[in-house]
């Protein structure tokens, strides 16, 4: 029965409402439509690029953030503290406005779209990397670092060798769920001119007048994106096992 009132609703709906639909704007059969669809994605070579240098530096930024607050000494911790609390309360949009207007009248350095970009979102994943490092590296037993002292390890090299290899293969979920967020949180660089996906969209709509049809390309452009992305992180943990409880 539920499923026949579904079907009666679409039968009743659909035709009323596909005289104002203008799908011919992203048909690919079309040169128009073939044309807008290529617009479309070569926007998908700047969120990749964009999204991927992010991630990478928020990496690097996030584990050196993470190891002051570790340390037994208390204004280290303070250290990691109020970098974690003050970045994750700027919301993302007002960061990459701040970076990409205050930021070169503050340091009196031009910075490009892109660059603004990289930067804004790199820092506010910083600290969301610093508390998935943190808690990554405490849930490694002891003993660990006590038989990499029996051994003669520095500490350096205990991190290098012996903690962080097993942290990494525990938080590489989390990393994973980060770098979808940071291909999702890219679109928000459309505020200041660059050409990504979400860019190219706006500007399609505009000229074309049809929101529906192009942005559902969007959705779809993202959501492919985001599977593909998703299914090398579950390639890389099942390479790296670790779900070794299972």
């Amino acid at each position: 029965m539920k499923k026949a009132a579904i079907w009666l609703a679409l039968i009743l709906v659909l035709p009323g409402c596909s005289g104002s639909w203008g799908w011919y704007v992203v048909n690919p059969y079309t040169s128009t439509g073939l044309t807008n669809l290529r617009f479309l994605a070569d926007g998908l070579y700047y969120t990749i690029l964009l999204s991927f240098s992010a991630i990478a530096i928020s990496v690097v930024v996030g584990l050196l953030i993470a190891l002051p607050g570790l340390s037994a000494n208390r204004k280290l911790r303070g250290i990691n503290r109020t970098y974690v609390e003050v970045v994750r309360a700027v919301p993302i949009l007002v960061l990459i406005l701040w970076v990409y207007y205050g930021l070169p009248q503050m340091a009196n350095i031009s910075i490009s779209v892109f660059w603004a970009g990289v930067v804004a979102l790199a820092l506010s994943d910083s600290a969301f990397e610093a508390e998935i490092f943190r808690a990554g590296i405490q849930s490694i037993n002891r003993g660990q670092y006590e038989a990499a002292r029996s051994v003669s390890l520095s500490y350096p090299d205990t991190m290098r060798f012996v903690i962080l290899p097993q942290a990494i293969r525990r938080i590489l979920p989390a990393l994973g769920n980060q770098l979808v967020y940071m291909l999702k949180m890219s679109s928000l660089v459309s505020v200041i001119g660059m050409q990504e996906l979400t860019r190219r969209a706006n500007e399609l709509v505009v000229t074309e007048y049809r929101p529906l049809e192009v942005y559902t390309v969007l959705v779809l452009e993202y959501l492919a994106l985001i599977l593909v992305v998703s299914a090398a992180v579950r390639w890389v943990e099942r390479r790296m096992r670790t779900d070794e409880r299972f």
